[in-house]
């Protein structure tokens, strides 16, 4: 925990706090490594911005910093309508902080929260389209290349509920990389197993190699979970559970949701497919299915995603509009920034482009020479071609054991010895 006097004022429209470039309006959320602030820039415009800051005693081990580096470094990568921007990287009045766009709305858990405690579903065009704008988001990090042309063979591996954002606007967003497998990184931790049981596919439970299709699994619990409002992987034991994972014994969404066509069952089932040959062979195929499947409906998400989630949480969305519009009024104040490091900015022509977007890379204080060292720098992986772990530490149940899908050491084998159970 951190202490008093390491804890940061996390400000108020009434009371705003001066945080290097940005002035702090109060807090969103608070995790096991980090903060997350409202903020608006102290320089210019009414844009809000969530500020994720590292908590300060966490900073004070190396690893962590590492940690957190590198997945606001793969979070600026990423430019995408369905995946929320991250802006910058930094370092100010020693604290490390990512800058992202504020997005204004509920996470999908709660709203399929909310939906189970009224007796209501989310409406099955409504969940189509946000499972498609998830896969399109998805399809981008899976191809996403370095300035030199060369795959960064992302895999998302934490695809869940509590990262996808609905927005009041009804915009859909992808939230956390942050556990992602990425060519980008400063350590080499292969065959690592990370994530929310319920939403891994069968072959991240058993420690095999991941690719793009494993995020096209966890993308369709999510959608027959939108469908059924019923959780599709369930378990009185983390094995329990595991061990349903593995076996992917799926039943069509329509048999618990009598209004879900044929058509659509057949999309869920490929996403869902156990052998990774069966399944979808692209996020982007999945995408157009969906939207193809959507066209008769003649869906406005704008209009009705919107009326549909604000009336689920008219009182918070009422809420939230009162803050934004009081942080909007706040007054900026003159002078020069206070303590201001950037490390990593995306921004418009400058030299180094990833993914089409464009880098800047900077350090203002001989302090933050480590930290401008590790988001210039990359290592490649053990083998060509293959993604490497990105490891986060976060509030969510994981498990982080390496593995050998060759052999008998794998961690499903390991875990099966625990329990005392065999082949």
């Amino acid at each position: 925990m951190d202490s008093a006097a390491d804890k940061l004022d996390p400000g108020s429209p009434e009371n705003p706090q001066a945080f290097g470039k940005y002035l702090l309006l109060g807090l969103i959320a608070r995790g096991g490594m980090a903060e997350v602030y409202r903020a608006r820039s102290r320089q210019s415009g009414g844009r809000l911005y969530a500020i994720k800051c590292m908590r300060s005693q966490l900073a004070k081990e190396t690893r962590f910093v590492e940690m957190f580096v590198r997945e606001g470094k793969l979070a600026v990568l990423l430019s995408h309508d369905s995946i929320v921007r991250t802006f910058e990287i930094g370092r100010t009045e020693g604290r490390y902080f990512i800058a992202m766009e504020y997005i204004g709305g509920k996470d999908l858990t709660q709203i399929l929260r909310r939906c189970q405690e009224t007796g209501s579903r989310i409406p099955l065009p409504h969940a189509c389209y946000i499972a498609a704008k998830m896969s399109e988001g998805l399809h981008h990090a899976h191809t996403l290349n370095d300035a030199d042309g060369k795959p960064l063979a992302i895999v998302n591996r934490d695809v869940s509920p509590s990262n996808v954002r609905i927005g009041w606007d009804g915009s859909v967003k992808l939230l956390d990389f942050g556990i992602a497998q990425a060519m980008v990184k400063f350590t080499s931790e292969i065959g690592v197993l990370k994530g929310k049981f319920s939403y891994m596919s069968p072959e991240q439970i058993r420690g095999m190699p991941v690719d793009a299709r494993t995020d096209v699994f966890s993308t369709g619990i999510i959608l027959h979970e939108m469908l059924t409002t019923e959780k599709l992987f369930r378990g009185d034991t983390e094995f329990q559970l595991m061990e349903r994972v593995r076996n992917a014994e799926v039943l069509p969404p329509s048999k618990f949701n009598r209004r879900v066509p044929e058509a659509l069952d057949r999309i869920v089932m490929k996403a869902l497919a156990r052998d990774v040959a069966d399944r979808y062979g692209s996020a982007q195929e999945l995408a157009q299915d969906l939207h193809t499947f959507l066209a008769p409906y003649r869906f406005d998400p704008n209009k009705e995603i919107v009326e549909h989630v604000r009336t689920l949480f008219r009182a918070d969305y009422d809420t939230e509009m009162a803050e934004i519009a009081a942080c909007q009024r706040v007054e900026l104040p003159s002078g020069e920034d206070r303590d201001a490091s950037m490390v990593m900015t995306a921004v418009e022509g400058v030299v180094g482009s990833v993914g089409g977007v464009q880098l800047q890379i900077k350090s203002l204080r001989a302090s933050d020479e480590k930290l401008a060292q590790l988001v210039a720098g990359t290592e490649p992986s053990a083998k060509s071609g293959e993604p490497v772990a990105l490891p986060t530490p976060g509030a969510a149940p994981e498990v982080t054991q390496p593995t050998n899908p060759a052999g008998p050491k794998g961690l499903w084998a390991r875990l099966r010895g625990r329990w005392g159970k065999t082949e």
